[in-house]
């Protein structure tokens, strides 16, 4: 019989929507609808493609298309991949304080922009800057929505229409194809580069300076390593010459430390502080909030009084300011530093200080629930453009089976569960994924 035959015999959409297991899903109606549309249109191209034979719509077919219609689509998923800073999956989860701030402000009205005392208006910047003063020793601070937002209102706010001098080892690229010379021109800043690739000297920087120079700029090479034949000039140095020119020099720092990572566990190497290049003598300091720091997404900026003041002035601001979640959870975030609870609240840091034999009885608390998989040691890595040679130790769970099929298995779940596959096996890298985690990975290895 010729499938095409069989048209007549597709349901109608309401006939399907009568169905009292239909009727009972837990689904809005809308998804149910659009399911049930999509699922008969599909079959009716099989049938006239001859690809299909049955004109029949099963009703747990659409129910489960239905409910894939009806969930939003940033949703919360296990990080299990050991990749502490995972861009494509938000970068830094954020303290519980953090969590409960947001929370708290984004249910009503705050006082993001109003003097309650003096029943005035008042700057929403203020709500960090004196916490972030304190943690860096900086004499200002302002924060924008990203990271590279406070590099470009910088710039534009320092430099527009006059020369920037950078390393050209420092032309770096970030994530998304964003390079720093596009930002700078983008600003209306002119770069002058000078040095080479592998080396920098000071004398390529004053060489460059002339009556146009607005900013002597460093940019942290913190998404990559340089080694070998090398050589650049640290902040203090080059700060030193700016100051015997009249120039302030600019510090893209990039990761956003307040605390040298390598102070928490062997094996991780030190990265430079917000506080240290404010004390080297930087006049400006940017960095991200949702990396090192272990924050929201928000672009810091910190350094003097006056330059910070014209930075905060400038037309941009209003284009890249922060909304009051953001701050709320960057206050948080700070209040933790300043409150000595970093390595212990913060996420981020917490799972770089894991020590090994925690997460090895992690992983084999894990391994238990599923027959056949094994505990492996493996290496994790920091991510999110922030200290790359990083690669502490911890430990995997090793599925056995088909490494692409058990992976499909996971991320379908709820919430998806995202490993890495290494030599052919689906690995579970325990160093990622909370302790409040442990139970809704522990059902979805039994699942399988």
């Amino acid at each position: 019989m010729d499938p095409r035959a069989r048209l007549s015999e597709l349901p109608q959409v309401d006939e399907v929507l009568r169905r009292p297991e239909i009727v009972a899903a837990a689904v809005p109606r809308w998804a149910l609808v659009e399911a049930v549309r999509r699922e008969i249109g599909e079959r009716r191209q099989a049938l006239l493609g001859g690809t299909a034979t049955d004109p029949s719509v099963p009703s747990e077919i659409v129910v489960k298309r239905a409910s894939g219609l009806a969930r939003p689509s940033l949703r919360r998923v296990v990080n299990a991949t050991g990749v502490v800073l995972h861009t494509n999956l938000g970068r830094a989860p954020l303290a519980e304080r953090a969590v409960a701030r947001v929370a708290e402000v984004a249910r009503g009205y705050t006082n993001l922009e109003y003097e309650i005392d003096e029943r005035a208006r008042g700057s929403r910047h203020e709500h960090v800057a004196g916490l972030l003063a304190t943690l860096t020793g900086a004499e200002a601070a302002i924060v924008v929505n990203n990271g590279a937002a406070a590099v470009l209102v910088s710039l534009a706010a320092l430099a527009a229409g006059r020369e920037v001098v950078l390393s050209r080892g420092e032309l770096v690229e970030i994530g998304g194809s964003f390079r720093v010379p596009d930002v700078m021109r983008a600003s209306g800043a002119r770069l002058v580069e000078v040095g080479t690739t592998n080396k920098t000297h000071a004398r390529d920087y004053q060489a460059a300076i002339g009556v146009d120079t607005a900013l002597l700029m460093k940019v942290h090479r913190s998404n990559f390593a340089m080694v070998g034949f090398t050589a650049e000039v640290p902040v203090a140095e080059l700060a030193a010459l700016g100051r015997g020119n009249g120039i302030p020099v600019l510090f893209d720092l990039g990761s956003g430390a307040i605390v040298d990572p390598a102070t928490l566990a062997t094996g991780i190497p030190a990265e430079p502080t917000l506080g240290a290049q404010i004390a080297a003598g930087a006049a400006v300091v940017t960095c991200s909030g949702d990396k090192l720091l272990g924050g929201p997404q928000a672009g810091i900026i910190c350094g003097a009084a006056p330059a910070i003041e014209k930075i905060k002035k400038h037309p941009l601001m209003r284009a890249v300011r922060p909304d009051k979640m953001t701050l709320a959870a960057l206050e948080a975030t700070l209040e933790i530093y300043r409150d000595g609870r970093a390595a212990t609240e913060i996420p981020t840091l917490s799972m770089l200080a894991a020590p090994p034999q925690v997460l090895e009885a992690r992983a084999t608390r894990l391994a238990a629930a599923l027959a056949g998989a094994a505990v492996v040691p493996v290496m994790s890595a920091v991510g999110g453009g922030a200290l790359p040679l990083a690669e502490p130790p911890s430990f995997a769970v090793a599925l056995p089976g088909p490494a692409d099929a058990l992976d499909a298995r996971l991320r379908a779940g709820d919430p998806p569960i995202v490993g890495r596959i290494a030599e052919g096996r689906l690995l579970l890298d325990v160093r990622t994924i909370a302790e409040h985690e442990l139970d809704s990975v522990l059902l979805a290895l039994q699942s399988l």
